[in-house]
């Protein structure tokens, strides 16, 4: 079979964190967490590719917390069964705009794509506010010859096939450029390199678009307002620095990041993660 993955391409810059998962220690332990590439003809809309095993004792479970990004993910789940969607093993989730849990149990598996911030709206046509908070059959969303193909995988299949399939599938919906979704991927990707930006303000300056036109882009594609995602980048970040052994005072980390009042600060954090920043940086 060709290798299509080594197709020359420039890889796009990055336009989403890889932030977000609360106590990444305890997840390891329970969970393991692989990504990958995607292939170049799909990076475009595709940030990477994310798989999860895990096979707990009888009886135990696991509760995984993630916080929210700008970003929809697509994937095929095994041993996961969600409420939402039945039986279905191929769904897309939508952005959250709140913390994301899932409880695990027993064996499973789930292979995703994490699609770049609006890369689902742009490459399907659906309108990103309307999948907000929602996790729905990707039938729902996507053709049924693409949902058909990633109901082949499973388990069995190693994380570069499973990836490849995907690839194969998501490149056949590619059409026309979209001036939009072109502007949106600069925007979200100067948000992302220079995180001294804390004002939407900022944003607009760097990028030369007004008010209207960014909130216009973020609804359309997105789901959310960029002042969302410049909170949730810098959410990520506290919690990334608490998480790697941060030592110092809740008051400098919070200022360092952009906020300058220190109850403003611990409210957003423990509305968002579910405990203050100092309970959370303590051993648990």
């Amino acid at each position: 079979m060709e290798d299509w993955r080594n197709a020359s391409a420039t890889a796009p810059v990055p336009t989403a964190t890889r932030a977000g998962v609360l106590r990444p220690d305890q997840l390891a332990a329970h969970v393991r967490l692989d990504r990958a590439p995607c292939a170049p003809e799909v990076a475009h809309w595709v940030e990477n590719h994310w798989s999860l095993h895990w096979d707990l004792p009888i009886g135990a479970t696991y509760l995984s917390s993630t916080l929210p990004h700008p970003t929809c993910n697509l994937s095929v789940e095994r041993g996961a069964t969600r409420a939402e969607v039945g039986a279905d093993p191929v769904v897309v989730t939508g952005v959250p705009t709140r913390r994301f849990d899932v409880t695990i149990r027993d064996r499973g598996w789930v292979h995703g794509v994490k699609f770049r911030p609006g890369g689902l709206a742009a490459l399907t046509g659906v309108h990103a506010r309307d999948l907000r908070n929602r996790t729905v059959p990707a039938s729902a969303v996507l053709p049924a010859p693409t949902v058909a193909a990633l109901r082949a995988l499973g388990p069995d299949l190693p994380l570069e096939d499973c990836s490849e399939t995907v690839d194969r599938a998501l490149a056949g919906l590619a059409g026309d450029a979209d001036a939009d979704y072109d502007a949106l991927l600069d925007v979200v990707a100067t948000m992302l390199a220079d995180r001294s930006m804390v004002r939407v303000a900022q944003v607009e300056a760097a990028c030369g678009l007004g008010t209207r036109s960014l909130q216009r882009l973020f609804a359309r594609y997105v789901g959310v307002s960029p002042k969302w995602v410049l909170a949730r980048y810098r959410m990520h970040d506290v919690v990334t620095a608490l998480d790697g052994g941060y030592a110092g005072s809740l008051a400098d980390l919070a200022a360092e990041h952009g906020w300058f009042d220190q109850a403003h600060f611990t409210r957003e954090f423990t509305t968002l993660v579910g405990v203050p920043p100092g309970e959370y940086r303590r051993p648990v």
